[in-house]
């Protein structure tokens, strides 16, 4: 049994276990993904232990490839993503150094471009080597390679009594095969194949000798595998790219599109669209954003739902493969282990060997508090989207074992608590789940169970939702009960999470009925779903638009005054993006339009900083003129709900709704981010319609407008 501390599954705690010389800063590295595989590499296209690696099913089966010319490391150029997320390119040149028959190189003689992707399992590399020098040149090139396979958690810094058998390294004239026999009987295996025989080659080396004449290149392609293929040649590798191409092309087109007047705006629109057509997978119950890589490259509950609620309006059908593959993994049974429950949402699966083993529950766990009624909430949302009554229909009798599972866990107390069942699980299942981010003002950690204050708002909006389905399958006595429900539960928020001497909610009441007196964007989740009463709701905002949470990049987790307030935390005062837009939608439910405007822009500026991908949180420091926001080093990039959050804080500036029922698009007091003087949807799905939809500037007031041609009648209705 793997010695597992809860703190070890969180990132913040991974950073110490990690080569501290290794470049971990998220917004330096470059993340491929197909499938359930995935490659982590530096710039220069180096996998060198740490984080980094090429991964399948949770496993590492590359932990070291690296490239170096005449036995010393390149210089590098550039390197980058092609827009669709296919393609990694390195360019990188030679250092000084003497050729293999003593005659001195100069430094910059030699072009190297790596050029890398994901297909079908296999890892594909092609590296180029052009002389630009006037001297024909024969010089070293080393791939030095090695896979740990080691489970994801134990990448992650878990630490295991046992492990299993590790082979020695078979090699034949163009190829080297690596296995490792695990515990749970499973062969994983590592086949790094060439496309020319080395001129030698070891269990973690291949040395070749080429020759590159004056003006000429020559090529070399490499891949890995979990078996021992054809012989790489040209025609493989560009039959893979035009397949993996094909496929993510087919995935981006799905839903609507947006198009600007702001050309790097346009480019940040464009990533964060890339980046959840990457993550996303396509599994048998349809396509499901897997949560973010390295850590999370999995399918978890809530990221998947809040993902998909980001999407919505845009790509419906997302939604519909996260509630189908969510309503087939329901929880059935009590298990500890597990912590599941019947009716209970499934917070994270794993295939990993620590997994199959039960050495830690995360094969199929259920430890998340906020699962169940946000998917109850997703089902809600997407019927209003699409008016799509017979998928609801074909998921009634999962919503209400949900319904049932969120009734009684807050049958005790009146409120939706948590407690793990057993010391493997999470002590805290919210979203901020790592050990220290849930306390009292004092500094004090709260006995369980505990009730977290945006659970609560997820629960209203899960019976407030319910209800209205019930009612247009003529289950009234049901609609009346789930209308009850939610309106208890209101009143239950306000009477007992409300602080008067702080105007704002209390981040959680403790098992002893003590609330946390701790402000946090928890409490921006409320707004989201409507909970608070105007007033309350007002003070909230004017709160959370304060310097004590908005640094200027965005939204902190956690007021600058709090005990446990750090900056470069992952929970206490960092700052997630998609947690940012959560709290901007429910601003602007509340009539904080402009603001939310104000709050895109931040963000915006946020992404621009990172190459135009926001990661899965960065530092809470406030901005400073002429300084970038400041990453975290083991944050996930890409992370589904961190891109996905450049469109829900759209669908707020733009105060769009579709109600699938009526079949109509409803907008209420737009507004473009700023800078933006037009902002077009393309191919916007309205029951069986699809329409363009622009919103233009004119004056001081946006106006919208749907274009002359378009599939079906749709009515636009505009409130300003």
């Amino acid at each position: 049994m793997a010695q597992l501390d809860e703190r070890q599954l969180d990132p913040a705690v991974a950073l110490a276990s990690l080569d501290a010389t290794a470049p971990r800063e998220p917004h330096r590295l470059f993340a491929l993904k197909q499938g359930d595989c995935f490659a982590v590499a530096d710039a220069y296209g180096d996998i060198r232990g740490a984080g980094d690696g090429f991964f399948r099913d949770d496993t590492r089966v590359l932990s070291e490839f690296r490239l170096t010319v005449g036995d010393r490391q390149t210089s590098l150029l550039g390197a980058s993503l092609s827009q669709d997320n296919v393609l990694f390119t390195s360019n990188l040149t030679n250092l000084p150094m003497q050729g293999v028959r003593g005659r001195d190189i100069p430094q910059g003689a030699i072009h190297i471009e790596r050029v890398r992707l994901l297909w079908q399992d296999r890892l594909f590399e092609r590296i180029t080597l052009s002389n630009y020098s006037q001297e024909h040149s024969t010089i070293r090139v080393s791939l030095h390679f090695a896979a740990d396979f080691r489970d994801m958690f134990e990448v992650r810094g878990s630490t295991r009594l046992k492990r299993g058998m590790a082979h020695a390294a078979k090699t034949d004239e163009t190829c080297v095969l690596l296995r490792y026999d695990g515990l749970d009987g499973l062969a994983r295996m590592s086949a790094i194949s060439f496309s020319q025989a080395p001129d030698q080659l070891t269990g973690d080396r291949a040395d070749f000798l080429i020759a590159v004449t004056r003006r000429s290149s020559k090529v070399l392609y490499v891949e890995v595998g979990p078996e021992v293929a054809e012989t790489p040649n040209r025609d493989r590798f560009r039959a893979a790219a035009a397949r993996a191409r094909f496929g993510m092309r087919a995935k981006r087109r799905h839903g609507a599109t947006v198009h600007s007047s702001g050309r790097v705006f346009n480019d940040w629109v464009e990533r964060a669209r890339a980046d959840v057509a990457l993550l996303t997978t396509e599994l048998t119950t349809g396509p499901y954003p897997y949560a973010g890589i390295p850590w999370f490259s999995t399918a978890f509950g809530r990221d998947g739902v809040i993902s998909a609620l980001q999407m919505l309006w845009l790509n419906p059908g997302l939604a519909r493969g996260v509630l189908a593959f969510l309503a087939q993994h329901q929880a059935t049974e009590t298990s500890p282990f597990s912590d599941s429950q019947p009716g209970k949402i499934m917070h994270e699966t794993r295939k990993g060997e620590m997994a199959a083993l039960r050495e830690l529950p995360f094969g199929r766990y259920y430890g998340g508090v906020d699962t169940t009624p946000l998917y109850i909430h997703l089902a809600c949302a997407y019927a209003d989207r699409t008016g799509d009554m017979a998928f609801v229909d074909s998921l009634w009798p999962s919503l209400c074992a949900a319904a049932e599972w969120t009734e009684e866990a807050s049958r005790p107390t009146g409120f939706v608590t948590y407690q793990r069942a057993a010391e493997s699980g999470l002590a805290n299942q919210g979203w901020k789940d790592s050990h220290d981010s849930v306390f009292h003002a004092d500094g004090r950690t709260p006995k369980g169970p505990i009730a977290l204050v945006e659970v609560q708002g997820y629960a209203f909006a899960a019976f407030r939702g319910l209800a209205a389905l019930a009612r247009r399958r003529g289950e009234i006595d049901r609609a009346d009960h789930w209308e009850s429900s939610a309106e208890a539960m209101r009143a239950a928020v306000e009477r007992h999470f409300w602080l008067d001497d702080l105007g704002f909610y209390a981040l959680a009441i403790d098992g002893a009925g003590e609330p946390c007196k701790v402000r946090t964007s928890n409490v921006g989740h409320l707004l989201y779903v409507g909970l608070p009463a105007p007033a309350r709701a007002q003070m909230v905002a004017d709160q959370l638009l304060s310097a004590s949470f908005h640094s200027g990049w965005g939204l902190r987790t956690l007021a600058d005054d709090a005990v446990f307030f750090n900056p470069m935390s992952y929970h206490n005062g960092s700052i997630w993006p998609h947690d940012t837009a959560i709290c901007g939608a429910g601003l602007a439910r509340f009539g904080e339009r402009e603001n939310v405007i104000r709050l895109m822009s931040s963000t915006f500026e946020s992404a621009v900083h990172f190459n135009m991908r926001l990661p899965e949180l960065f530092c809470g420091f406030t901005r400073a003129p002429g300084e970038a926001p400041i990453a975290y080093p083991v944050a996930c990039l890409p992370q589904a709900w961190s891109a996905g959050s450049a469109f829900m804080l759209m669908q707020a500036c733009l105060g769009l709704e579709i109600d699938g029922w009526a079949g109509e698009i409803h907008v209420t007091r737009p507004r473009l981010p700023i800078g933006i003087d037009t902002l077009t949807l393309r191919h916007l799905g309205v029951g069986t319609s699809k329409v363009d939809l622009t919103f233009q500037r004119v004056g001081d007031r946006v106006v919208a407008f749907l274009a002359d041609r378009h599939e079906g009648l749709v009515p636009l209705i505009v409130r300003t």
